[in-house]
């Protein structure tokens, strides 16, 4: 159908400049004299050219695409070289260049900066060289260049899209966060739970009869130098510290805070040579069983360019199965809004659950409502840590574990 309608108008267009010769010709003719000829003539290479530029084959014009930034952070800048190569020396004038792409943010983001006016004449190849700030987060697909040609007063008009597909992937933006582990329990007390367990070295609780196996550097030399028996150490057993993040993809004002925090919490993880486990809760929820090395938070990060606040229905609805297969001791869930369902979900599913803290992103300054507040102070008195953060304090989202 598009192509019927651009046949149509150029048809059209062509129609419209073979009556500006007839009638220019037929005015000549009827009324004679030296300026209606003059005329004629001075219309003629015009029209003749008009014509011409009708019958110009698009076709043989082709165009290649050269991407100069090769990742891109949101906020950050792009860059890239569009070159239109052709066959046919035919002289052209006006020409617009368009980077035309699927993405309504890009397309809002690249207004009047995608497009560049060239009179190229006779040259078969030539370039065009654009730069994009403050890119949007996402995967942004550039269809190709849009090409437009038109004659002197623009009578005819040409254009086609010269398919040139890439895929450009924007990143969030990451702070450097400082990671400590979430707080350690010991199976003393009303908080022992059956998790996994290890051995804390640097806190011996007594000493014991020698057995076959047990390491050199536990044994008690001070007791063996006194009873020539050899003893060994007991240590305390502490729970380990494979850590759980969650998030969901509620439709907020502050998602993409949400995300560049996710961002930030994974890299410091990682980095700080630690591992945990990402499930990202949406329309289809997005599970990470091991992050550990840089291969694994790249395919997280490749997820998180990509995400969509997509969730449509209660987050403690989506999550559910989820929590009842987790097996970990520390939850940190991230969101932009907590409420009392997704407490009372965390607490019935999350069986063996000792460590949860909640993040609840807040843009700078945003007040805190009432309804928000009771619902924080009902996490706090079921044994959850909630902490309210903004963009400047992402940086210590584990320092300041008391920060409310």
């Amino acid at each position: 159908m598009n192509r019927l309608k651009k046949i149509i108008s150029l048809w059209g267009r062509l129609l419209l400049v073979l009556f500006i010769l007839f009638l220019t010709f037929s005015f000549a003719m009827f009324q004679g004299g030296f300026v209606s000829w003059f005329i004629f003539y001075m219309s003629l290479p015009f029209i003749l050219y008009s014509v011409l530029l009708t019958f110009y084959p698009l076709q043989d014009v082709e165009a290649s695409r050269e991407i100069h930034t090769a990742q891109v952070r949101k906020g950050g800048s792009f860059s890239a070289t569009a070159t239109i190569y052709r066959k046919t020396p035919f002289p052209l004038l006006y020409t617009v260049l368009r980077e035309q792409t699927t993405s309504p943010s890009l397309n809002k983001r690249m207004a009047g900066q995608q497009q560049k006016m060239i009179v190229p004449g006779f040259r078969k190849r030539y370039s065009w060289t654009y730069a994009v700030d403050q890119m949007p987060r996402g995967e942004h697909v550039l269809e190709g260049i849009h090409l437009e040609v038109a004659d002197f007063f623009g009578w005819v008009k040409k254009n086609r899209l010269l398919p040139v597909q890439q895929i450009v992937l924007v990143y969030p933006t990451t702070v450097e966060i400082t990671y400590r582990p979430m707080e350690s329990r010991y199976d003393q007390g009303s908080m022992a739970a059956p998790f996994t367990l290890v051995k804390d070295t640097t806190m011996a609780s007594g000493i014991r009869d020698y057995q076959p196996g047990d390491r050199v550097s536990w044994i008690h030399w001070k007791s063996y130098a006194r009873t020539q028996t050899l003893r060994t150490k007991e240590f305390e057993d502490r729970q380990s510290q494979e850590l759980f993040l969650l998030d969901d993809r509620k439709a907020s004002k502050n998602f993409e805070l949400q995300v560049e925090l996710v961002a930030s919490i994974l890299q410091s993880v990682v980095r700080a040579n630690s591992s945990l486990a990402y499930l990202s809760v949406g329309q289809n929820p997005n599970y990470f069983p091991l992050i550990q090395t840089e291969e694994h938070l790249q395919r997280v990060m490749y997820h998180l360019a990509k995400v969509q606040s997509d969730l449509d229905k209660p987050a403690d609805q989506a999550i559910g199965r989820e929590l009842q297969q987790m097996n970990t001791s520390s939850l940190l869930y991230v969101t932009c809004q907590l409420t009392m369902d997704m407490v009372q979900a965390i607490r019935k599913n999350a069986k063996n659950l000792s460590n949860c803290m909640c993040l609840v992103v807040a843009d700078k300054g945003e007040p805190l409502l009432k309804e928000d507040e009771e619902v924080h102070q009902f996490a706090r008195s079921k044994g959850f840590v909630v902490k309210r953060v903004s963009p400047e304090n992402f940086a210590t989202v584990f320092t300041e574990v008391n920060r409310q």
